[in-house]
């Protein structure tokens, strides 16, 4: 399928024909998933594919038993751990300085990603985040955060929205549908999943093919000029 018809052609659908969606369509999808753009390459997502009949039970029971979740074929829950950049910053090291890249590139991962990433017991290093960056910005422009825990989740959970996006339009390109679900009870689904406290749930991702009543009618958009703001 042609990107921009891909593109147009994706729907957020609430109902599924009982019509099992294909395992290896939804690899394909998560293939596609871990390459979207993400902050710094620290690939602080995870992918929880259901599976399992008795706990997909309770992750549709966590999303509120909605239609979208429940006639789903398949279901993935799409997470963002900001302690995640542990995971990754050693394999980064070590290709970065496989592939020669420039020494700064080397330092950054080296230094600046457990500099940026680290939030200390209770954010205790965010004061002392805050008046570094503080005073060196009196000087020059530079990042003003994230300073505290939440603004490093912030920046896991924005890296994993955009590998949701990679997902279901990797979905629609193979004739099938979604639903990207932000209606759930997130402690239920922490528990369920048996999730790290440092985890945050960004998604759930309901798939399958779309029924005759997959949605409510044509699809809804502001006109282009009350969004788009151009600067000449």
């Amino acid at each position: 399928m042609e990107f921009f018809e891909t593109v147009k052609k994706r729907r957020s659908v609430r109902q599924f024909k009982s019509e099992l969606f294909p395992d290896e369509l939804v690899k394909t999808a998560l293939e596609a998933a871990v390459l979207a753009t993400n902050s710094s390459n620290t690939q602080t997502w995870d992918f929880h594919w259901i599976k399992n009949s008795e706990l997909r039970a309770q992750v549709v029971n966590a999303c509120m038993n909605q239609a979208a979740a429940r006639t789903s074929t398949q279901l993935v829950v799409v997470t963002a751990n900001p302690e995640h950049w542990r995971r990754s910053q050693k394999p980064l090291v070590i290709w970065v300085t496989r592939v020669s890249a420039p020494k700064q590139v080397i330092q950054y991962y080296e230094k600046m990603i457990p500099y940026t990433y680290r939030s200390g017991f209770l954010n205790i290093m965010a004061p002392f985040k805050f008046l570094i960056t503080l005073a060196i910005g009196l000087f020059r422009p530079m990042m003003r955060g994230p300073l505290t825990l939440g603004g490093i989740q912030e920046v896991a959970i924005k890296s994993a929205a955009l590998a949701c996006e990679n997902f279901v339009l990797a979905i629609t390109a193979q004739g099938g549908a979604t639903c990207m679900m932000e209606g759930f009870d997130e402690w239920r689904l922490k528990r369920a999943l048996r999730l790290r406290r440092s985890a945050r749930v960004v998604m759930v991702l309901g798939i399958g093919y779309e029924s005759e009543r997959g949605t409510w009618g044509p699809q809804f958009r502001l006109p282009l000029e009350e969004v788009v703001h151009v600067y000449d």
